[in-house]
């Protein structure tokens, strides 16, 4: 997929909100298409942006019109729940794997041992895991792939109109936003109608959930759930509109980032990539290929620290 010239991520817009600050400096004044299907049923309550940004943006309203695709097309309706019973079995499995997996590096990172031996060991451990998300990956790409394959959706009726409707209201916008919300329903719905193959040129500005459905790959992580153990996982590939960046939102109410042993790990399993916290008033840019941090950002290091970085 080709890279675009400008993504701008954010840190949460709830309760500190930079969004308005980070349209001006684009010069994005008054059209702007705005992606919401993360917050599923309350999708287009946008009231609370437009008074933030000074100006009436357009919902592209992909939940809705998802719904009205089903609703048109039921034989697509049963396939896509086919695949996505098939994504969550496969999702299963893969934690089975990941627990044990996952418990045996976290031992290594906390033992003692004599030096000689213990790195090998970590780095072992290391690699286990590496693999396990790299085979989950390609497991979870070609039920996309087969998908795809079977039932073309971008060539049937519903979807095409849907589609078509979509790319007009983006031409005529000068800079696109995606907010947070479910990460995988904002990322099945924006696949569906080719959200990433309509951007174009234009800016693109998301936060929280949108940061992640944008990335190479979406990880959902907490250390602390309210249910179940703090394994971070990998879902599946993101649209991939910027490279070598794995944004965290909330990282700092999410993650334990006192902890150095699961920050290590974290950093290491997920490393090449920057593992990148955006919490309250961070901005991170992604322009000519090349990472460029605005304001607050912080990666979570290889050594178990959190460490600053400056443009």
């Amino acid at each position: 997929m080709q890279h675009r010239s400008k993504v701008v991520l954010l840190g949460p817009q709830r309760f500190k909100p930079t969004l308005s600050s980070a349209l001006r400096s684009l010069d994005i004044e008054g059209s702007l298409a705005v992606i919401t299907a993360g917050w599923q049923e309350r999708e287009g309550e946008v009231e609370e942006l437009d008074e933030h940004v000074g100006f009436e943006s357009t919902d592209l309203r992909l939940y809705e019109r998802f719904d009205r695709v089903m609703a048109e097309d039921p034989e697509l309706f049963e396939a896509l729940r086919r695949r996505q019973d098939r994504l969550q079995q496969l999702q299963e499995l893969y934690r089975v794997r990941l627990s044990h997996t996952l418990e045996a590096a976290r031992e290594l990172m906390r033992r003692d041992a004599p030096a000689e031996l213990l790195p090998a060991e970590r780095r072992s451990a290391i690699r286990a895991l590496r693999t396990l998300d790299s085979g989950h990956l390609r497991r979870v790409a070609a039920i996309h792939q087969a998908f795809e394959e079977n039932w073309k959706p971008g060539e049937r009726p519903a979807v095409v109109r849907e589609r078509e409707e979509i790319a007009a209201v983006i031409d005529g916008c000068a800079g696109i936003a995606v907010a947070g919300g479910h990460v995988a329903v904002l990322l099945n719905r924006m696949r569906l109608f080719g959200i990433g193959e309509m951007v174009g040129d234009r800016p693109v500005v998301a936060w929280s959930a949108g940061a992640m459905a944008l990335s190479e790959r979406v990880v959902l992580f907490h250390d602390n759930p309210p249910q179940g153990r703090g394994n971070a996982e990998v879902i599946e590939s993101g649209l991939g509109l910027f490279r070598g960046v794995l944004p965290l939102p909330h990282a700092g109410r999410r993650l334990d980032l006192d902890d150095p042993v699961r920050v290590a790990l974290f950093a290491r399993r997920f490393a090449p990539a920057f593992c990148l916290a955006l919490d309250d008033e961070v901005r991170l840019d992604w322009e000519d290929e090349r990472l460029i941090p605005v304001h607050g950002v912080r990666r979570l290091d290889r050594r178990g620290r959190v460490l600053g970085v400056s443009a």
